[in-house]
């Protein structure tokens, strides 16, 4: 109702001189006269994609319809209502974005089937190995937008190419003080609060906003837990008309767990919650895992979900710290520019009783870029950009001598551990008491001709890369837009080996690149309400080990494969954003090739093709969306392997009543002959909706829902995920304007849903990630 009033005003004050002929009138009569003023009332709710700014990737201040690419933008009042906390949950509102469960603590997004880019306010953050790094906290984070297909040339030559988050860092208020505290407890004893509070420092020129926010969350999975803490602030300047310098600063510190998942990922397991029991023997006799051992089944018992890959001793932490600036200046009428500036540090720590290791002993990584626009006239606008970008990594690793299919989850927790033997230790290096790793090179000690060292990704890397970008906007006429982009990244990279065996003189080598990157595109508004577009680009990208790094190969030489990456995109899509309707949709379609890193360095194309949509509406007291997404993803004529070539190698065949095994062993490391089958891990379709409904002022209720296709786990399609979908349902009620109470319901049907464990499908044969079940999380939320 006070929309109705405040609409009645306005319409009242922007004509004056129809009340001035209306007391006219009155005075030269004896008659009254009635009149009438309509209003249209404000239904906007804030939650539809259509209305939302999107700055950085292809320029700033533009709209959905402005942009020739499928993006899904997330402003803070829709992270509220979808109750986004982790990256997992942008796929319940943008398509083709269903992912991975990352080992329990996603750190990438997965969008089209591929691992994407993790940016912040126009930044690639580091973000760990191939998905597998740090949580991500949202307590700094105050819009989130979804990009499909590789960072524009802006951005820059990267090493993710399925597309990009780029996350928007809250900024500071200069001239009011508000402030939030939000408490929130759930099943399992996860706890959280936040504290968010920004005021003036100085009206209407500085101000300052501080945030922090604790986590203290028990798990559903056996010896999981996370605990962390954010302190975010950020400062706003503005110098004058012309001038703002945003800086903020986050420092956040986890401890988490490295979740696995349930080994033996048998059709029974998936289907049926059946798994088989038996400790692996080795060829020696020993129970120890690992690799080559052999399962004779014992039995087949229903497993707890609960029961998972995790170890009460393992030891998982990280401390990270990231600056960012952001400085923007009215140079003259026609021309702007804006400076960003990055700098993070990360520390991290997992020694793990499986004998997997990695420790980032310190990675920074700076970045500056400086963007010049220059509008010509009105139809013709320039953007050059320079950018440099700086990455030091000193890190040590150690995988080689994981095996989780033969381990027995049943069992004791010995069963779970890998004490290395003699004969292993010598083919790694004592990094610290009891903790081995292995060296960052290659060293033959025995001069038999063949390397005596296990290599992982151990590494003391920097890289330079340097980048020139231009991109020409034009108008031509008032329907068609068109854009056209290219850049050039000069990369200078040197590696050397941290922790050589003594005695020997340390590996190391260097390398020059050069990369190149470009994109054409075109908007073309059919009416005011539908606008077409088309858009194609080329990527020459990196690969790269953990936090951005880069490792010597088994020569001793970083290979030049490191940067062979090639991505094409090809994309046609419409929009229907009207300005008189309270509806958006948009749909597109694409093909999209890419390279995908594997484990051992080389790099293994894959090509997709598919279609995408999304549609919103917004009007108050409803909100709905709905986001439909078809991906046929395929290797490219290309090569892949997986830990295991099957899960069936892991048993021999003494029970076929419960499993006709093979006794090849397990894990047996198996590469693929190149093919054209379909990738593993990816659902081909999947159908996504939302919705709210406020029944009063203070009352309201939600919904949302994923359904998924059946697709397979491994290459060789043996096991598959079944068709399966989550229910989640809320409701939320104000006490007051400032006070309000929701409560969530997860999974309200309790299905026993699955997901893969890692991006790529190498662990497709080995391991699987559970669900979690029904579970309810209370948040309360007030402003002050």
């Amino acid at each position: 109702m006070k929309h109705s009033y405040l609409a009645l005003f306005i319409a009242a004050s922007l004509t004056p001189n129809f009340y001035a002929h209306a007391a006219q009138s009155a005075a030269n009569t004896d008659s009254i006269e009635r009149i009438e003023v309509a209003g249209q009332t404000i239904k906007s709710q804030g939650l539809s994609v259509k209305d939302a700014t999107i700055n950085g990737p292809f320029g700033d201040n533009l709209v959905l319809q402005d942009i020739a690419r499928s993006v899904t933008p997330i402003s803070s009042e829709l992270i509220e209502q979808l109750n986004i906390t982790t990256l997992q949950d942008v796929l319940a509102v943008s398509p083709n974005t269903y992912s991975a469960s990352g080992f329990g603590a996603p750190s990438l997004p997965t969008i089209r089937g591929q691992l994407g880019e993790l940016f912040q306010d126009g930044t690639r953050r580091q973000a760990g190995n191939n998905g597998f790094g740090v949580p991500l906290s949202f307590n700094s984070v105050e819009q989130i937008d979804v990009v499909k297909g590789a960072p524009p040339v802006l951005f820059g030559s990267s090493q993710r190419n399925g597309g990009f988050v780029n996350l928007h860092s809250k900024t500071a208020s200069t001239d009011e003080s508000k402030g939030k505290v939000k408490l929130s407890a759930g099943r399992w004893d996860q706890y959280s609060a936040q504290v968010d509070y920004t005021a003036p420092i100085i009206k209407d020129k500085v101000g300052l906003r501080v945030s922090y926010e604790h986590l203290d969350e028990g798990s559903y999975y056996d010896y999981s837990g996370t605990k962390s803490g954010s302190l975010f602030a950020a400062v706003r300047i503005l110098p004058d008309d012309k001038s703002s310098w945003d800086i903020n600063f986050e420092l956040y510190q986890v401890e988490f767990t490295d979740n696995a998942g349930i080994n033996r990922p048998t059709q029974a397991l998936i289907d049926d919650g059946l798994y088989i029991t038996g400790q692996g023997v080795q060829a020696n006799g020993s129970t120890v895992p690992a690799a080559g051992s052999i399962v004779s089944p014992t039995g087949q018992v229903k497993i707890d979900r609960s029961t998972v890959l995790t170890d009460p001793d393992n030891q998982n932490e990280a401390t990270t710290y990231l600056i960012h600036s952001i400085y923007k200046r009215e140079l003259s009428a026609n021309a702007s520019l804006k400076n960003i500036t990055y700098f993070q540090h990360l520390q991290r720590e997992e020694i793990a009783q499986n004998s997997f290791v990695e420790i980032i002993d310190g990675a920074d990584t700076a970045q500056n870029r400086t963007e010049l626009t220059y509008r010509w006239n009105s139809d013709q606008q320039t953007i050059f950009a320079f950018d440099v970008r700086y990455n030091k990594v000193l890190g040590y690793s150690q995988f080689t001598t994981e095996a989780d299919l033969p381990i027995d989850l049943t069992g004791p927790l010995s069963n779970r551990r890998i004490p290395l033997t003699d004969a292993q230790k010598a083919r790694l290096v004592e990094l610290s008491p009891g903790v081995f790793v292995s060296p960052g090179g290659q060293y033959d000690l025995d001069n038999d001709g063949s390397g005596d060292f296990n290599l992982s990704d151990t590494t003391d890397s920097r890289s330079w890369q340097t980048g020139l970008a231009i991109q020409q906007d034009s108008d031509w006429g008032d329907k068609l837009h068109t854009s056209v982009g290219y850049r050039i990244d000069f990369y200078d990279v040197e590696a050397n080996d941290p922790i050589a065996p003594q005695g020997q003189v340390a590996a190391s080598d260097s390398i020059n690149e050069i990369l190149h990157s470009g994109q054409v595109s075109f908007n073309y508004k059919l009416n005011s309400d539908y606008t077409t577009y088309g858009a194609a680009s080329y990527n020459e990208a990196t690969s790269n080990s953990m936090a951005g790094g880069t490792s010597l190969g088994g020569d001793n030489t970083i290979s030049a494969q490191n940067f062979a990456t090639e991505n094409t995109l090809v994309e046609f899509g419409l929009k229907y954003a009207p300005t008189d309707s309270d509806w958006y949709a948009d749909g597109a379609v694409f093909s999209q090739r890419r390279s995908l890193r594997n484990r051992d360095g080389s790099n293994t194309g894959i090509r997709t093709t598919g279609f995408e949509s999304q549609v919103f509406y917004d009007a108050y007291p409803y909100w709905l969306s709905a986001g439909y997404s078809y991906i046929d993803a395929r290797y490219d004529n290309s090569a892949s392997s997986q830990d295991s070539a099957q899960v069936i190698d892991a048993f021999d065949n003494s029970r076929p009543d419960i499993i006709a095994g093979t006794g090849v062993g397990a894990p047996s490391f198996t590469a693929f002959a190149p093919s054209n089958r379909q990738v593993q891990g990816i659902p081909e379709q999947s159908f996504s909706f939302n919705g709210n409904y406020s029944i009063n002022s203070k009352w309201q209720m939600g919904f949302s829902g994923l359904y998924t296709k059946s697709y397979p786990l491994d290459f060789l399609a043996t096991v598959k995920i079944r068709d399966q979908y989550t229910l989640n349902v809320n409701t939320s009620y104000a006490f007051t304007p400032s006070t309000k109470l929701r409560l969530d319901v997860n999974n309200v049907t309790n299905q026993k849903n699955w997901r893969p464990v890692f991006e790529g499908g190498y662990f497709g044969a080995t391991l699987a990630f559970p669900e979690l079940p029904i579970n309810a999380k209370l948040t309360l939320t007030h402003n002050f």
